[in-house]
């Protein structure tokens, strides 16, 4: 099971795949921030969302580097850096693009509780 408070990088396919199912599985909604290493706003919210991961314990928080996982960033139609998705039960439900604190914290709060 992913550890709680913590955002796990997916550094290939087959792990993205592997967390994306245990969070399903476990009935988690999933936040995927979609990052990359040269992007500024990407390592600005980096460690908000790491307090996020802390605070929201029952969210599965992912990271992908769109140049590391191309095929994945395409696949969810990733166009813009930072960009997160929610996932729940391998659907998505919401998104947030953009370095947006207050709009990441209050759209992870509405799943959080329509979840609960």
């Amino acid at each position: 099971m992913a550890e709680e408070g913590v955002v796990i990088g997916c550094h290939s396919v087959d792990e993205w795949k592997d967390q994306l199912k245990k969070a399903e599985d476990s009935n988690k909604l999933v936040v995927v921030d979609f990052t990359a290493s040269w992007c500024g706003p990407c390592r600005f919210i980096a460690p908000i969302v790491a307090e996020f991961a802390k605070k929201f314990t029952n969210v599965a928080f992912l990271k992908v580097d769109v140049d590391e996982l191309k095929t994945v960033a395409e696949e969810w139609g990733i166009e813009a850096m930072p960009t997160f998705l929610f996932i729940k039960q391998g659907k998505l439900v919401d998104k947030v693009v953009g370095a947006k604190k207050d709009e990441l914290q209050s759209t992870i709060t509405k799943h959080v509780a329509a979840a609960a």
